[in-house]
């Protein structure tokens, strides 16, 4: 039996691609019926939704003869997920705060099935304190949310976060949430984010990752039906939807936990992993005195890429390595690939604004050549790296013994 979504097209500019949405979703055999806000049909017709899905668009409230035919509980109920795109402010507000004065709402405060919203705003309405606690809010009742991303608004001039995500990725997170995605069944590790290591109680050595290009890795291979486990290091990032944060600090431990999320079917080594640790951390906080500087011995910590690459019966299927590099990026990461043992390599030029920025340019390095990637939201690398995953997975590469 075919999956059955309804769509909530709420009020944006971006609801002109709904249109293409539906299209896109009725492609992968999904049954698909439509909800329109008022503020939707500002933007496109009730009749150019219906002719794409081949049936009427439901969109008042209190209209008599659809509550007698199918009503909105029925449309709450008589599906297996609700996508809502766009996802307006105003969408998100009512939704995390219980109200239900049109059909939009009415149906997302009746329903018992998964919800995904594609949020789409100006950024400053994005950035503004009450959408983020409203969308807090909602990701903590355990809705699941794709973009928005980053580029430029229909406003002239204005660019920032809040454009709506693009149908593609729309459908595939909506597969992924109907179990459908092409890594449906494959399990994924994701390593993230910074390690540190104690020097003493109070200070530490680590690095300035943000872990933001990781969690998008992770939540990227989710959307496409992954069973994921993310091994950060400490962020201030939130896990992804239907992600298993697992949080630690240093190397040893990061190591210790991806050795537990064994076997696996790719393992994707973001994280910044410090190559060095205090060979002894101080009980007590090291003190300044007259006698100079305190000596610190280091000693080189566990290599977490190499392990999981070694041969034998537990090696992921797929390794995945990130190499960051401040000059002769693709030299270094082909040393990198050799030295390691592991498939691939993701290198970027950390020199300027990529750590902790919202943006990154790579490389890809394959066994049997090198792909180099536009500038784009680091968002859009984690797309385009799991879709690599998904169609080397779905090969059956040759597993090393």
């Amino acid at each position: 039996m075919s999956k059955r979504v309804l769509l909530v097209i709420g009020g944006g500019i971006a609801a002109y691609k709904s249109l293409d949405l539906i299209r896109r979703l009725k492609e992968t055999g999904a049954a698909v019926r439509v909800v329109m806000t008022e503020a939707a049909q500002r933007f496109v017709t009730p009749l150019a939704a219906g002719a794409l899905v081949g049936e009427r668009v439901f969109t008042d409230l209190f209209d008599q003869t659809q509550e007698f035919d199918v009503g909105h509980i029925r449309l709450a109920r008589e599906c297996d997920l609700i996508v809502v795109a766009p996802a307006t402010a105003d969408l998100m507000a009512k939704a995390a705060n219980g109200l239900a004065n049109d059909l939009a709402s009415a149906v997302l405060l009746a329903t018992d099935k998964p919800v995904l919203m594609a949020p789409a705003m100006n950024p400053r309405m994005w950035a503004n304190a009450a959408t983020q606690r409203n969308f807090a809010r909602l990701q903590a009742d355990g809705l699941s949310f794709v973009g928005p991303n980053e580029g430029e608004m229909a406003e002239r001039g204005e660019r920032g976060v809040g454009r709506m995500a693009e149908p593609e990725e729309i459908r595939d997170a909506a597969l992924a949430l109907l179990n459908d995605g092409p890594l449906k069944g494959k399990r994924a590790l994701v390593t993230a984010g910074p390690t540190i290591e104690a020097i003493d109680p109070v200070r530490f050595l680590s690095n300035r990752s943000s872990g933001r290009q990781g969690y998008a890795i992770a939540a990227a291979l989710a959307e496409l039906g992954a069973d994921v486990t993310l091994v950060s290091g400490p962020t201030n990032l939130a896990a992804p939807p239907g992600v298993k944060r697992v949080g630690v600090e240093s190397a040893r431990e990061m190591l210790a936990a991806s050795e537990a999320a064994l076997p696996l079917d790719v393992a994707v080594m973001v994280a910044a992993v410090a190559d060095w640790r205090p060979a002894q951390a101080a009980d007590e906080k090291l003190k300044k005195d007259k006698a100079g500087l305190p000596a610190i011995s280091l000693a080189e910590n566990p290599d977490i890429l190499a392990t999981l690459s070694k041969p034998g019966k537990k090696r992921p299927k797929l390794v995945i390595g990130f190499a960051a590099e401040t000059e002769n990026v693709e030299e270094h990461a082909r040393a990198k690939i050799a030295r390691k043992g592991c498939d691939w390599i993701v290198a970027n030029d950390v020199s300027g604004d990529v750590m902790g920025g919202a943006e990154n340019q790579v490389l890809l390095i394959k066994t049997d050549g090198a792909e180099a990637w536009p500038r784009m939201a680091k968002d859009a690398v984690a797309r385009k790296l799991a879709a690599e995953i998904a169609a080397a997975l779905s090969s059956k590469p040759r597993r090393r013994s």
